[in-house]
């Protein structure tokens, strides 16, 4: 599905970000989002949108850079149906049926790429080289399918990776 940055998902995205602006960070040093090539495509893994669509104090922050620049036609975020299943499973299993609607409306925005033959293929390569954990190795094959400038996460289980940018 191509997404657009338009429509309610953006604009929760943008209400989002704009009750972030001015917090401290912590932990390790921002990625300079607006310093990435114009358009360029970043395939994003679970935890970013975990943290910010729950406003993480901890992590949100780091991130909040890369929602910004996508809510301003900068970047593409694409995702993989892997992410989807993972961020809605949170509300769902908390029977909040209403706020996985809006998430997945959220979600479907941006480019949903689904689990296909030749991803499937190469996530096994993939976790066979890496060591990865299925999910991982999808989401690392997605990005690759779809020839992402970069795959953007805070899981340590890509520091080996060197076939596609990790940004983290």
């Amino acid at each position: 599905m191509r997404g657009r940055p338009v429509g309610r998902g953006a604009r929760a995205l943008r209400r989002g970000i704009a009750r972030r602006v001015g917090r401290v960070k912590t932990g390790r040093a921002a990625i300079d989002w607006s310093g990435l090539p114009d358009d360029a495509l970043l395939l994003v893994d679970t935890t970013p949108f975990i943290y910010h669509f729950q406003d993480d104090v901890r992590y949100a922050g780091r991130f909040a850079g890369l929602f910004e620049q996508a809510a301003a036609g900068r970047l593409r975020i694409a995702l993989s149906t892997v992410t989807l299943a993972e961020v809605l499973t949170g509300p769902y299993g908390h029977g909040r049926d209403a706020l996985g609607k809006q998430l997945e409306a959220a979600l479907c925005e941006f480019d949903v790429h689904p689990l296909s033959v030749p991803i499937a293929v190469e996530a096994a390569r993939l976790r066979a080289r890496y060591r990865l954990r299925l999910p991982d190795a999808i989401q690392l094959a997605t990005a690759l399918e779809i020839g992402a400038w970069g795959l953007v996460t805070h899981d340590r289980d890509f520091s080996a990776v060197q076939d596609v940018r990790v940004l983290r």
